[in-house]
C-alpha cells in the first residue's frame, strides 16, 4: 500500500482541433487562391476602367478577347470606365479585408459573387445561355465556397488570430 502512494503517473494532453476549426498558418484549403483572385479581378477591372476612360492606348488591344463586351459598353463612355474604377476599388477592399482576416471583407467578397451571380442570370434570361450558364455554374461554386462552414468559421469574430493575420497588408 505504501507502495502505490508513491508513483508518480504522468499524463499527455494535446489540444484538440474542433471539425472546422483552423489556425492562422492553416486556413481552409483555397483561402489564399480566393485572395488571389479578388486581387486579379482587381486588376482586370482597372484595364477595363481605363480603357473606357482614355480609349485609344495601347490596352485597347485586351477587348480582343471580348469585342461583344466592348461594343456594349463603348457607347456608356465614360461613365462606364467610372463604373469598372469603382468595382476596382471593391475588389481591392475586399481582397485586403480577406487577407487581413476580417469579417467585412468576407462579406464584401460574398456580395461581390452574389451579385456576379445575379448578372450571370440576366445574362441567361437576355438569351445569352452558354456565356449565363456557365457564368452562373462558376458564380454559384464561388459563392457555396465563400458560404462553406470551414469558411464561415475562418472569418467568423473572435476565432484565433494571430498578429500577422492583421498586419500582413
Amino acid at each position: 500500500m505504501a507502495l502505490e502512494a508513491s508513483r508518480t503517473t504522468l499524463a499527455y494532453s494535446q489540444r484538440v482541433r474542433v471539425s472546422g476549426e483552423h489556425s492562422a498558418s492553416h486556413p481552409p484549403r483555397g483561402v489564399t487562391a480566393f485572395g488571389l483572385f479578388l486581387v486579379f479581378g482587381t486588376t482586370m477591372a482597372l484595364v477595363a476602367a481605363e480603357t473606357l476612360v482614355f480609349s485609344g492606348t495601347a490596352l485597347d488591344h485586351v477587348w480582343k478577347l471580348n469585342p461583344r463586351a466592348h461594343q456594349e459598353l463603348v457607347p456608356f463612355g465614360k461613365m462606364a470606365g467610372v463604373g469598372f474604377a469603382l468595382l476596382a476599388a471593391a475588389l481591392a477592399i475586399a481582397a485586403i479585408g480577406w487577407f487581413r482576416r476580417q469579417r467585412w471583407g468576407w462579406r464584401l467578397a460574398v456580395a461581390l459573387i452574389a451579385a456576379q451571380v445575379l448578372g450571370n442570370l440576366v445574362n441567361l434570361f437576355q438569351g445569352r445561355v452558354l456565356e449565363g450558364a456557365a457564368g452562373i455554374t462558376i458564380a454559384a461554386a464561388l459563392l457555396l465556397y465563400l458560404l462553406s462552414q470551414p469558411i464561415r468559421i475562418y472569418f467568423r469574430p473572435g476565432t484565433a488570430k494571430t498578429q500577422t493575420a492583421n498586419s500582413s497588408l
